[in-house]
């Protein structure tokens, strides 16, 4: 009996061991309809589990804890949710707000900032309990409220984070975190529509809609204050229709270059970030959203908006030089890269599924189904300044 007893303790042993598994290999992806998020493997290449109940994900984004067990989501009705990665379950969730945009985790992983459009402002939470911290309210002239985009974490226990409607950018100093110190930069420029912060933490640059140009913050020298960067850029160009914003915080920096996607132009921008000088425009097939590095900065890839969506473009940083031109799908609307940046990921939209390619040989290695898959996030890419 002794030794039955030791056997099926052992089996029980033996069986938990097989359940235990590493969060370094995982990540979610985002499915729009209906609302959920999968949890995926990036080495096995497979789907662990899909998680519902977590809202409006029409403009979801995703940020990991310390010690990349769980994930914070953040949705577009104003819901912040905590994700236990390892129990696949819902460990909190709370509405926050009537419409976010986005949010990011402090450098000692203890608040978790989220950026709002309605009512305008960022609220910090804990990251342990998601108790509310301190409240920001993004107000400016006659008390009228704006809406916030571009946060991002910063050294020193700081978040930055752009005002959209009274062009201003805020730096939060959350060093005592119930008593958040503001600095205010104002005349930035029009409309900042998304913002990044350089992957060393010194540079936060802003994107400016209705403004030539970017809006720079050397967060080393703010004394300087905000400098417009690229200030003639687009001014003889012909304005065509914006059919998607562009996004920045994928940061495409490789060497001292710095690659940004042109609003409502077929182009991507190079610039050398030791004089923030235009070096060279690329023509590519459409109007690019997301220009992303791989990790080792060799290749730039790109998508598009409507109607080029379907399209993937690589550029060779080498030579400034288009490489390869993908079609995964219809709808391509994201791209993240394995830590090494051997695989990139890449959610199609209206094909209802998530193609994974070898970076080397743009070979096809598999595909994972999914309900209206967008962002794509994985725990092991995420800890670095500003994502």
């Amino acid at each position: 009996m002794h030794a039955k007893a030791l056997l099926l303790g052992l089996m029980i042993s033996q069986a938990s061991l097989a359940e235990l598994r590493g969060t370094g290999d995982l990540g979610l992806v985002i499915e729009r309809e209906p609302a959920a998020v999968q949890i995926i493997n990036t080495s096995t290449q497979s789907s662990l589990s899909r998680i519902a109940g977590l809202g409006d994900l029409s403009h979801a984004s995703v940020v990991y804890s310390r010690d990349a067990r769980y994930a914070f989501i953040f949705g577009r009705d104003g819901g912040l949710s905590k994700i236990d990665l390892l129990t696949n379950k819902i460990d909190k969730r709370i509405i926050q707000a009537g419409n976010s945009i986005g949010g990011a985790i402090s450098q000692d992983g203890k608040l978790i900032a989220v950026s709002n459009y309605t009512p305008g402002g960022v609220k910090i939470f804990s990251t342990e309990s998601l108790k509310l911290i301190a409240d920001i309210p993004a107000t400016y002239a006659d008390n009228k409220r704006s809406k916030v985009v571009g946060l991002v974490d910063a050294p020193e226990h700081k978040f930055i984070f752009s005002l959209f409607d009274a062009n201003q950018i805020w730096i939060a100093d959350l060093s005592t975190p119930t008593q958040p110190q503001i600095q205010k930069f104002k005349a930035i420029g029009k409309q900042t529509y998304d913002a990044l912060l350089s992957p060393d933490g010194r540079y936060y640059i802003a994107g400016l809609f209705a403004d030539n140009g970017l809006a720079l913050l050397d967060l080393w020298s703010l004394e300087k204050g905000v400098k417009r960067i690229l200030p003639n850029y687009g001014k003889k160009d012909k304005k065509l229709p914006v059919y998607k914003m562009p996004h920045l915080e994928g940061w495409a920096a490789a060497g001292n270059l710095m690659f940004v996607p042109a609003i409502g132009q077929h182009e991507v921008l190079v610039i050398d970030q030791n004089t923030w000088q235009l070096i060279k425009r690329i023509p590519v097939l459409g109007q690019p959203v997301f220009v992303m590095a791989r990790p080792d900065g060799r290749q730039v890839w790109v998508n598009f908006a409507f109607p080029d969506n379907a399209n993937l473009q690589v550029l060779d940083v080498k030579d400034l030089s288009i490489k390869q031109h993908l079609q995964p799908g219809k709808a391509v609307l994201h791209m993240e890269f394995t830590p090494r940046g051997e695989h990139v990921w890449v959610s199609t939209r209206d094909d209802n599924r998530v193609v994974i390619y070898d970076t080397q040989n743009f070979k096809e290695l598999a595909h994972i189904p999914a309900n209206k898959p967008s962002g794509i996030f994985f725990s092991s890419r995420a800890h670095k300044m500003g994502l």
